[in-house]
């Protein structure tokens, strides 16, 4: 049997679901949906799947949330991560996983009293794994760490995989639902790319269907999957949705040898500047409070000067805060590195948690506004949206559900 791959097609006349999107999370839709039994199409606007947002990430996922609706759905991703073989019938299928754990680390008594509340919490939520560390006991663990280092967090359960391998996986899956042990028969998905969509169809009070670059398509089901774009198109459908799509760049550094390969990702709480190793050097990031939410773009464009914020040992946010030996990455004013930046763009909520489940006309989906935690959530996510598609998930009982109203709670550093 030869080995499975994605399948691209022509825009066929009808479907059961259309899929608007081909990001990771419109990839892990296409996957539930065909174990589902539907009939999927999946349309992406550029030429190949997972191009804009999705490989902007760095592919992180962790069970340390300030709340137990996102640990739960995130940890429904990661089961799926540790078994992905055989969850989806592609034998051998490696992610590139890797379970680094997360180091959350704090300089001043305020965010380590901060780090301890949070704990606390964690592990009435039944998160009994996560640590809560002295300095002196981090260091003697990472003896990288910064003398300032005053106390951390950590989970060994956390980590990083590849998002490429993820997306393709989701895609492939989805184009072979055969293959998939608990698959509903019936169900599998197409994929067509090169097809921007230009309208929603609505009858009355129900969507029809969907207008492409490329054809019309009609499907009594319609899945906005569409990242920072997912309030544009849910606006075709007469549907006011709040999103903030905001500018996070990604620094990447292909070899530094002072990185230690077997480190944790690494996050500093007062600023939420962190890095994970990669290749032979590491990815780093950090969230830049000048960035302000605007317009989803394609492609996103990039300001190199920030990469200085993180290298720079005199800059706030400076990896060195944390780690000392980033000071070797900067030398003479200038980086002593190769390195090069990727963007892509949050989608933030007023909550900062998605949008999961029906909206407007009847058949109207969204999935989306993860906020930056797509890659790790969107797995239990897509899930939920596909349940609640089927009916088999209660409208009501779901926390995510787009018409929710927004607390004003303290968010997450990440």
């Amino acid at each position: 049997m030869s080995e499975p791959t994605v399948r691209f097609g022509e825009l066929p006349a009808t479907a059961d679901a259309v899929v608007i999107g081909g990001g990771i999370i419109g990839c892990a839709t296409a996957f539930f949906a065909a174990r589902a039994g539907l009939r999927v199409v999946v349309l992406e606007r550029r030429a190949a799947l997972g191009t804009l947002t999705t490989p902007a990430s760095t592919g992180a996922f962790r069970l340390q949330f300030d709340n137990a609706e996102e640990i739960a759905v995130v940890r429904e991703g990661v089961e799926l991560f540790d078994a992905f073989p055989e969850r989806t019938g592609l034998s051998g299928w490696d992610l590139g996983l890797r379970h680094g754990g997360y180091l959350f680390c704090s300089l001043t008594d305020a965010t380590l009293d901060r780090s301890r509340r949070l704990v606390a919490r964690q592990r009435k939520w039944g998160l009994a794994d996560v640590e809560l560390l002295s300095g002196e006991e981090a260091r003697a663990r990472w003896p990288w760490l910064s003398p300032d280092v005053r106390g951390a967090r950590y989970r060994a359960g956390d980590g990083w995989l590849d998002v490429k391998l993820l997306t393709v996986g989701y895609a492939t899956a989805a184009s072979h639902a055969d293959r998939i042990p608990d698959a509903v028969p019936g169900g599998g998905a197409t994929f067509v790319t090169r097809a921007g969509v230009t309208g929603i169809v609505r009858d009355g009070e129900r969507v029809t269907g969907v207008r492409t670059s490329r054809g019309h398509v009609a499907a009594e089901t319609v899945i906005v999957a569409a990242g920072p774009f997912t309030a544009h198109v849910a606006a075709m459908a007469g549907v006011e949705v709040v999103i903030r799509p905001t500018r996070r760049q990604k620094l990447v550094i292909p070899e530094l040898p002072a990185v230690p390969p077997d480190a944790p990702m690494t996050i500093e709480e007062e600023t939420a500047a962190h890095w994970r190793p990669s290749m032979r050097g590491c990815l780093a990031l950090f969230t830049d409070p000048d960035a302000r939410a605007g317009e989803p773009h394609d492609p996103v464009p990039i300001e190199h000067d920030w990469a200085f914020g993180l290298l720079d040992p005199r800059s706030e946010h400076a990896l060195s805060r944390v780690a000392p030996f980033w000071r070797g990455a900067w030398a003479g004013g200038a980086p002593a590195v190769h390195w090069f930046l990727q963007a892509g763009q949050y989608e933030y909520t007023p909550d900062r948690r998605p949008y999961l489940g029906p909206i407007g006309p009847d058949g109207l989906y969204l999935n989306g506004g993860y906020s930056g935690h797509g890659i790790m959530a969107g797995a239990g996510g897509s899930r939920l949206v596909v349940d609640l598609v089927t009916g088999r998930a209660d409208r009501e009982a779901n926390p995510f559900r787009p018409d929710r109203s927004f607390d004003d709670r303290e968010h997450d550093i990440l």
